[in-house]
């Protein structure tokens, strides 16, 4: 048996976004998706319309957008009854987001959300708030990088699952009014946390604030 895997990796490593229209194209949930979706092994149009539940021609045109962008590539083209077919795979394994865009994290942010809603599995959702040194954070954050990073086995008879780590500090108020009204709804009550969800599926777009070190 060869010990060659039956899909070539992509042609990079890491792949640090930074040019206008990358950061377009990170965009939009469907775009984050199908990144996602190459994050294994290339794939065509079809294939990916099916995986993904979407129109073939939704999926063509924002495969356009992401090989404009760099972020695609075409890996294989094969010749089958009526016509060609080419074969996308992401330019790198990994995608590191040095200034992460509202609009990019939101659009990531609602691709999870996708996923989780088509998942037939048990899925997994947790947000804690915790109180942490700066030194303490940047163990944490290591820590879960690693714990992610070895948890994969190489089988690929096996489902592919998300996993998004987050971890962030949170904005401190400009002062004890406006820490008041952000904590309470207009009733009075507090305001209740909304659970992001802890996947978004295989090596995936990564954000990277510049003064931290995370994947």
């Amino acid at each position: 048996m060869s010990d060659q895997p039956p899909y070539p990796p992509p042609p990079e490593e890491v792949l640090e976004i930074g040019a206008p229209e990358q950061f377009a194209a990170l965009a939009h949930p469907l775009r984050q998706r199908l990144l996602f979706a190459l994050g294994h092994r290339p794939a065509t149009t079809s294939q990916l319309a099916a995986q993904l539940d979407a129109k073939k021609g939704n999926v063509a045109h924002h495969l356009k957008v992401l090989r404009e962008a760099g972020l695609i590539h075409i890996a294989e083209t094969r010749q089958v009854r009526g016509g060609t077919e080419q074969y996308y795979q992401r330019t790198a394994r990994h995608m590191l987001v040095a200034e992460p865009q509202a609009e990019g994290t939101a659009a990531m942010l609602a691709a999870v959300a996708q996923e989780l809603s088509r998942s037939p599995a048990e899925t997994h959702l947790t947000l804690r708030h915790l109180r942490l040194s700066p030194a303490k954070a940047r163990e944490l954050g290591e820590t879960l990088t690693r714990l992610v990073d070895e948890a994969e086995e190489n089988a690929e008879d096996q489902p592919l699952h998300g996993v998004l780590v987050a971890l962030y500090q949170q904005a401190l108020p400009a002062n004890t009014t406006n820490a008041l009204a952000a904590s309470t709804s207009r009733d009075g009550a507090p305001r209740a946390c909304l659970t992001i969800p802890v996947g978004s599926g295989p090596p995936g777009t990564h954000a990277r604030r510049t003064a931290e070190t995370p994947e």
